[in-house]
């Protein structure tokens, strides 16, 4: 037996560091299961899958924004790092789609500004655990409690108004596609609103969804300051019927 991050390390020629981060992103599988402990022993005959992670892509600029698709298990942050640029708003790590940067410091003020005001248009993407046939509004006040740099919401009196609009676009099995428009920014807000009515987002197992390679959330569309974006689905949304 030995630990996970370090047979990773021996299978694919890296280091232990680079080998801990692959399993920290969620992109690693033993057995047909995601490798969620760097640390874990398995054994020493384990082998690996490593999912391979989508660039980060230009879908506009000019000489104030810039609007990315960023991939899943890539963080914000390190997105801007990447563009060395400075983020409007942030995405889950493995929550893929339309994310924005800024170039111009008054043009961030403006963003700021407007998200605030509640002037910025957000459509999402999910697939969730649960038929839905109806559309529903999602009035619920969040909370959020932080700690380190680890976050988690929840509904509760004593948060902050939060609100979502949940438009079902197509049944397979027990799943269903939706789209999911919010008018607040509540940290984890699609993701605690959705568990609420018990469709909670696949692969979402911190607010109640059932393992997946990854968490079935796109950011599809966004507009700003007279600006609009989209993002196409990946992949694993558009073969969501096959």
């Amino acid at each position: 037996m030995e630990k996970a991050y370090k047979l990773l390390a021996l299978q694919e020629g890296i280091s232990n560091r680079a080998a801990k981060d692959l399993i920290d992103r969620g992109v690693v599988y033993s057995g047909g299961k995601k490798v969620t402990v760097a640390r874990g022993e398995l054994s020493n005959s384990a082998n690996f899958k490593v999912e391979k992670i989508a660039d980060i892509k230009t879908l506009f600029e000019d000489d104030m924004i810039v609007a990315v698709d960023k991939p899943a298990f890539v963080t914000s942050e390190e997105v801007a790092l990447q563009m060395n640029l400075p983020l409007l708003h942030r995405l889950d790590k493995e929550t893929s789609g339309v994310l924005l940067l800024t170039k111009d410091d008054a043009f961030r003020k403006k963003a700021v500004e407007a998200f605030k005001k509640k002037e910025v248009y957000k459509e999402y993407i999910a697939i969730v655990e649960s038929r839905l046939a109806e559309e529903v509004t999602i009035n619920a006040p969040i909370l959020t409690i932080k700690k380190g740099n680890t976050a988690y919401s929840k509904i509760s009196d004593d948060g902050k108004e939060a609100i979502s609009i949940v438009t079902p676009l197509m049944v397979e099995g027990k799943r269903t596609k939706v789209k999911v428009v919010i008018e607040t920014g509540r940290t984890h807000q699609i993701r605690v609103h959705l568990r609420s009515i018990g469709a909670s987002i696949q692969g979402d197992t911190e607010y109640g969804g059932r393992p997946f390679k990854r968490l079935m959330l796109h950011a599809s569309k966004i507009a700003l300051l007279g600006y609009t974006f989209t993002c196409p689905e990946p992949i694993d949304f558009k073969r969501f019927v096959l």
